[in-house]
């Protein structure tokens, strides 16, 4: 996993959802957001396992519930899986979810960020996503990281953490 005061890894991935951030969105004309275009804010990158589970679905409405809250601290929330963007796209619409989520479907940036890992259930061991969640500041670099989320109270959790950087 990344580390504490690294440059965060920079990306460009196909993504959907999102309010207007500053007046502008993230997400180009051909679909992608990258995450340096972000600055000067801060930014909140969280990863999931996937769509419409239910943790996955209510950390989405959580960060969904507090986006107002997350733009008012000068912040902006970017969930990502390895979910394709016709998913994504589904998921927004299905919950009304006013952040962005973009699709690592080569889970390219999940290895960069430490998050692609063996894990087990029930016996089977398989690769999957760890429940992760990383703030970084205006100039691109890490400052703070969940690096086992529990999804309750997660989102405040985060934002309390954004309203402290400086």
């Amino acid at each position: 996993m990344i580390k504490l005061g690294e440059k965060a890894p920079d990306f460009t991935l196909p993504a959907t959802g999102g309010a207007a951030f500053e007046g502008a969105k993230l997400i180009t004309p051909e679909g992608n957001l990258t995450l340096s275009q972000a600055r000067p804010a801060k930014v909140v990158v969280y990863f999931y396992p996937k769509d419409n589970t239910p943790g996955c679905t209510t950390e989405a409405l959580d960060f969904t519930r507090l986006a107002g809250e997350f733009a008012a601290a000068g912040a902006v929330v970017i969930g990502i899986s390895k979910d394709s963007l016709k998913k994504h796209e589904n998921f927004c619409s299905k919950h009304d979810l006013g952040i962005y989520l973009a699709s690592d479907d080569d889970a390219q940036t999940c290895e960069t960020y430490g998050v692609w890992a063996e894990k087990s259930m029930y016996g089977k061991c398989f690769w999957g996503i760890l429940r992760a969640t990383f703030l970084i500041d205006g100039t691109g670099n890490v400052a703070q990281i969940w690096p086992k989320v529990s999804v309750k109270g997660h989102a405040q959790e985060v934002l309390d953490a954004v309203r402290a950087a400086t």
